[in-house]
Parts: C-alpha cells; structure tokens; sequence
C-alpha cells in the first residue's frame, strides 16, 4: 500500500508543499486532477473525503456504478478498489486526504462506529447526499484545514488534528440526520476497533481468525460475531480484501516474482497464492501482472 506521501508523489510528481508531515492534505479538485487519483485506487493507506460542489463525477465501487452530484460527499477508505470513469467537464470538488493511522486513532472514530453505514468501516456504498447546508459547512471545515495546512501557526499540528476531529464529529451529526443510527455496544466496538488497529500491520503475516482473537483476549468464535454485528461482513473478507490488494499491488507496482509474493505473504506456496488470486480476480497473478 502506498502511503499518502508515496501516493501524492505518484498522483502528482512531487510534494504539495515543502516540509509537509505527510499526514493530512486538502485541496480542490477538478476534472483533470481528480483522475490521477486512478494511479493509486485502491492501494493508498488513508482516508478520503471527497464532496461535489459542481458538475458530476461517476466511479466504479466494489462493481457498482455510482454517480455523484453537486452536495454528494463520497468516502474513500484503505484497501477498497475504486476506479474515477467520469468526471463532468464543469466538475468541480474539494478532498480531504488523511493517513490511516491517525484517523483510526482519532477518538471521534470510536463515536463514529455506532452509525449504520459508517464510511470508517465502509458497511456501505461510499455516498452520503448531503444537504446544500450541510455540504457547505462541511467544506468551509476543509478550507479551514487548507489555511493551517500552509500556515506556519507554532501550534499547527494540534489545530489541525482538532480541526480533523471537529470534521469527523461534524460528519457524524450529519449521518445520524440523513441515515438511522443503531447502537454499538462498547465492549463490541472495542473490539472492533482493536482488530481494524491489528489488520494492516499482521494480514501479510497472520491469515488466520485465531491469532487476532488471541491478540483481543477473546475466543475463536467470539470475534467474527463481534465482526459480523457491525459491519455485517466477515473477519476473514478483511484479511482477504487485505491480502488481495496488496498482492495486487505489488504484482503492478514491484519486480518481485509471483513466487516472491506469495513468500512475502506468507502463502504455503506459488500455487497456493495463485489459486487465491484467482478466485479473488479472476485471472492468474501473470495475466493480472501482463495487464
């Protein structure tokens, strides 16, 4: 997976400003600009907000065709595969980009798993309409981070992870009005939390349920019902999802051989990674490699 640093770079050629962290970024885009997001889709460890403000843009999510307009705000999490197919010649819109890690970090996270489709966990298609209302005082947050992103404010960093925190909170309020909230109980939403922390930084290792239980201090059968309550899918599509897309990242991105791969993922062997690439693309870690 491409950090967000490594990620811009490839979008955009170089760094947006000089001696960014690499944490946080945000910016208007535009028809051209939005589909060099397409270079790194899908392989990219942060977090996307992305909110129309005109014209339309169309993207394939998960093999569903959606369409956003004006006040659609859409929400790109790591490791799901996207690709931008239209963008209007008027389009016009504003991203927030935040690293993974402190995003799960972020203590408004935690609030957030207790909404149905919670764009954290992505229960559902990423596309939220919004009202004209609220679309406009979600974006005004983002041009307030864009102001501390190029400031040289002595406490920068703490505004803009408040500033960060204050969007989420302000992006919950405004799902609870537009979608019906279920609760989460705190014990199951600890965790939840716990195991999306594990995730990337043990699926290239541990592909199996028992170790992330063992990590949690909970049972085998225990995890993937806490899992399954929130998100409604299973514990081993995560790892899977997981284990796809770097796979697939690496068969486009490295010189490494398939038998490589299947070594730094910890498969048994080459067949054994390639029969589980094949199920999950349908087409051989060679023909995905050869395009």
């Amino acid at each position: 997976m491409y950090t967000l640093r490594e990620a811009w770079i490839k979008m955009h050629g170089s760094e947006p400003f000089e001696h960014w962290d690499g944490k946080m970024y945000c910016n208007e885009t535009d028809a051209a600009i939005t589909f060099r997001a397409n270079k790194t889709q899908g392989y990219i460890a942060a977090y996307t907000f992305t909110i129309v403000l005109e014209g339309s843009l169309t993207i394939i999510y998960n093999g569903q065709e959606l369409t956003l307009h004006p006040d659609d705000l859409y929400i790109y999490s790591p490791g799901l595969e996207v690709t931008i197919v239209h963008a209007s010649a008027d389009y016009h819109g504003i991203c927030l980009l935040a690293d993974e890690h402190i995003t799960i970090e972020s203590p408004t996270v935690h609030d957030l798993v207790n909404i149905a489709f919670l764009p954290i966990v992505q229960l559902h298609q990423p596309k939220l309409a919004l009202t004209h209302s609220d679309a406009q005082r979600l974006a005004e947050k983002m041009h307030e981070i864009t102001s501390y992103l190029h400031s040289d404010h002595i406490h920068k960093l703490k505004i803009l992870q408040m500033l960060y925190a204050v969007f989420l909170l302000d992006l919950q309020s405004t799902q609870n009005r537009a979608i019906t909230q279920r609760v989460v109980p705190q014990r199951v939403e600890e965790i939840f939390m716990g195991f999306i922390r594990l995730l990337p930084q043990h699926f290239a290792k541990h592909h199996d349920i028992a170790f992330y239980a063992s990590e949690l201090n909970i049972s085998v059968v225990y995890l993937p019902r806490v899992v399954r309550q929130v998100t409604g899918r299973t514990v081993v599509d995560y790892i899977n999802q997981m284990l796809i897309l770097e796979a697939s990242f690496l068969l486009r991105t490295s010189e490494l051989s398939i038998s490589q791969i299947a070594s730094r993922l910890c498969f048994a062997d080459s067949p054994s990674f390639s029969k589980f690439f094949s199920r999950m693309k349908g087409v051989s870690p060679k023909e995905y490699r050869n395009g």
